[in-house]
């Protein structure tokens, strides 16, 4: 597995891997046995830089990748987040201060570790100043607890007022072939200052890959379900852009999730995308999109096809995207 470089030189796998389906929004957790193999494969296979939270459980998937990645903590890059009242996304918002140092220890413990690689805050909290959060972090990382201060789906104004208190190393917000609105400000924004790039959902919570359509149930606790972008209807529509993949995947001789990541790390040399997977034959061929080589007249077709695709259903629904971008 090649490596990239985010920020001011924390090293990585190309591709991380998203721990938070392991246990928390797409229906049922995994068995912590299946799991603790999963993050281990990824691991013998290349991975060096896995992503997990305390709201995803809560708690739980923290503790399930401490235990996972304890035999080679030395080799490899954590990041967790900070920012929800007892990990409870549905209670708000809390970055106060106190709370991002109850969290970091809290994390500390269940991670089996001394120190956290990279920490996010995990939502912007618009009742704290960013000054305030960011100066947190600094006095963590000063003490030894924190390695490195990530943002998770900040605004420019937001990054850029962390990153004169903190430098930031990382930014994770989603970004996708159907997602691309961090190309308007984000990611020059992020150029500029220095700052790598993780996209979550880079394959776009699964529809990328063609496994799914309009005739596609989920489970009853599956967060797809409250997402516009995910009704019956946006789905039958944006199957065009699968297909345009998939037309492209051929040609190539890969799968459309490789196709889809492999865009996206020819972006930018610093973007890492940490797609996620129960299973372990969608792991290694997610994997293998680091092998794929998309060359001029491959990203200037995809380009075109984007262009005549205009993608159906909103992102999130308004509660949520409420949260978004601030």
């Amino acid at each position: 597995m090649k490596k990239r470089i985010l920020g001011n030189g924390l090293e990585v796998s190309a591709l991380g891997l998203g721990c938070m389906g392991l246990s928390f929004g797409y229906g049922p957790a995994t068995d912590r046995g299946e799991a603790i193999k999963l993050i281990r494969a990824a691991y013998e296979r290349g991975v060096t830089f896995f992503d997990t939270a305390e709201a995803y459980g809560p708690f739980i998937n923290e503790d399930v990748l401490g235990e996972a990645v304890a035999p080679f903590r030395d080799n490899v890059v954590l990041a967790t987040k900070f920012g929800f009242p007892g990990g409870e996304t549905a209670k708000g918002l809390d970055s106060r201060p106190a709370n991002i140092r109850a969290v970091a220890e809290a994390s500390l413990k269940r991670l089996r570790t001394d120190r956290i690689d990279l920490y996010y805050q995990h939502r912007v909290d618009p009742a704290v100043p960013m000054e305030d959060v960011a100066g947190t972090v600094k006095e963590l990382i000063a003490e030894g607890k924190v390695k490195h201060f990530g943002l998770s789906e900040a605004g420019v104004s937001s990054i850029r007022r962390a990153h004169a208190v903190q430098p930031v190393t990382a930014l994770q917000s989603e970004y996708s072939l159907w997602w691309r609105e961090p190309e308007a400000e984000i990611i020059p924004t992020l150029e500029e200052l220095g700052i790598g790039f993780v996209p979550f959902s880079p394959l776009g919570k699964g529809f990328l890959t063609g496994a799914i359509d309009d005739k596609t149930s989920f489970a009853k606790d599956d967060f797809r379900n409250v997402v516009p972008r995910f009704s019956p209807e946006a789905r039958k529509a944006n199957q065009a852009l699968v297909d345009a993949i998939g037309a492209i995947a051929e040609g190539k001789g890969a799968t459309k999730a490789q196709i889809a990541l492999a865009w996206l790390l020819a972006q930018k040399p610093w973007i890492v995308p940490i797609p996620g997977t129960t299973r372990l034959h969608r792991l290694e061929e997610n994997l293998g999109a680091a092998a794929v080589e998309l060359s001029a007249d491959d990203l200037q077709t995809i380009g075109k096809a984007l262009e005549t695709i205009a993608v159906e259903g909103a992102r999130y629904p308004a509660h949520l995207q409420a949260r978004v971008g601030k």
